[in-house]
């Protein structure tokens, strides 16, 4: 469950995220000076250095060729309800101090919005607000100078919902500390994933194939609740979920925690217990039957075959790719005899012998 963000501890020093910046900053008038210093969302962060951050950690998204909502859209600002403008790859960034933030140690949240015309997957809908995050951390106090690491990525897929596979791991298991991560974005649903393999989680919808780099865009600040920047007004609007996505924090004590218990190559699930459900749902998707009889006993098979991915999942491609093929080969084939031994119970005249 996440946990609503609060107010930081830390009202972030308004200062110059570089060297250069400070130099440059150092040559002109106080005019010019105060422009570095305009935290225009009130959290505490300069607008400069929440920019600066959001193109270093920038990731790098992953897209279907063909998706049928083409690719992420830039909204028309200053209008309350979302309306598209253009389907041309902008991403929206939110930044703000993380609650763990301290004057030693200062620590941001940085969220990546992608944002698309509509949902056209399965049970689509218009508009679609999915985001991934990052956790980072400054190396001092000394904004200025300071050198700005990644600590935890996470990913959102299919939040809140039946078939929440969202993921947490540490940057440096996805070599992503000092630059952006790697997203795939399943097509129609959008959901995201840290790691290509995972992109077959889910409810069975989901399958990256034939994916492309999105061309790297614009990177506008929505700013923060109350407080929205470059005209961002649509974030309150109740179409989607994206005031909710922008008020919680995707990193809270117990994902961490659990993750942190793990071993290095692993991404977590944030959500653990729900998967073996998510497999039955998968597996009726994938053979268009519901399998009503017998569904208490086909759903304990499924987790103790599915224990070793409900918590975690290795990013070794070649190992998780066979784990999770392997998981589901066996699991399908398990609930095809069951569903053929419940058939046969239910009609046992069906296929009656020949006669002599």
């Amino acid at each position: 469950m996440r946990t609503l963000r609060r107010s930081a501890p830390l009202l972030f020093i308004i200062a110059l995220l570089t060297p250069a910046v400070s130099r440059n900053a150092a040559a002109q008038g106080p005019e010019q000076k105060a422009q570095f210093a305009i935290d225009s969302d009130h959290d505490g962060m300069s607008d400069a250095l929440e920019q600066a951050l959001l193109i270093q950690f920038a990731p790098t998204f992953m897209v279907a060729r063909h998706d049928c909502s083409e690719i992420p859209a830039e909204f028309a600002p200053n209008m309350k309800t979302p309306t598209v403008k253009a389907e041309n790859g902008t991403i929206y960034g939110q930044v703000f101090p993380a609650k763990s933030s301290s004057d030693d140690l200062p620590t941001a949240e940085i969220h990546y919005y992608h944002l698309w015309r509509h949902d056209c997957g399965p049970h689509g809908h218009p508009l679609d607000a999915e985001h991934v995050a990052v956790l980072v951390s400054a190396s001092d106090r000394n904004l200025g100078s300071t050198k700005w690491t990644a600590i935890y990525w996470y990913a959102a897929a299919h939040e809140n919902t039946v078939c929440d596979v969202s993921q947490i791991t540490r940057a440096s298991t996805i070599h992503a500390e000092e630059n952006g991560a790697k997203v795939w974005i399943s097509p129609g649903k959008h959901a995201s994933y840290l790691n290509e393999t995972l992109c077959q989680a889910g409810c069975g919808s989901d399958k990256c194939v034939d994916m492309v780099a999105l061309r790297p865009g614009r990177i506008i600040n929505l700013g923060e609740p109350g407080h929205p920047m470059n005209g961002s007004m649509f974030i309150a609007s109740s179409e989607w979920p994206l005031m909710d996505k922008m008020s919680n924090t995707n990193f809270p004590p117990e994902p961490i925690a659990r993750l942190n218990q793990m071993p290095d190559t692993d991404i977590a699930w944030f959500n653990a217990g729900k998967h073996p459900a998510q497999g039955i749902i998968a597996i009726s998707s994938s053979t268009g039957q519901v399998i009503a009889g017998g569904a208490s006993n086909t759903t304990s098979s499924l987790s103790k075959a599915g224990t070793s991915t409900d918590v975690a999942i290795s990013v070794a491609r070649d190992g998780t790719g066979n784990a999770l093929q392997k998981t589901y080969t066996h699991t399908k084939h398990a609930l095809g005899t069951s569903a053929r031994h419940v058939g046969k119970a239910l009609h046992p005249q069906q296929n009656p012998e020949k006669p002599k």
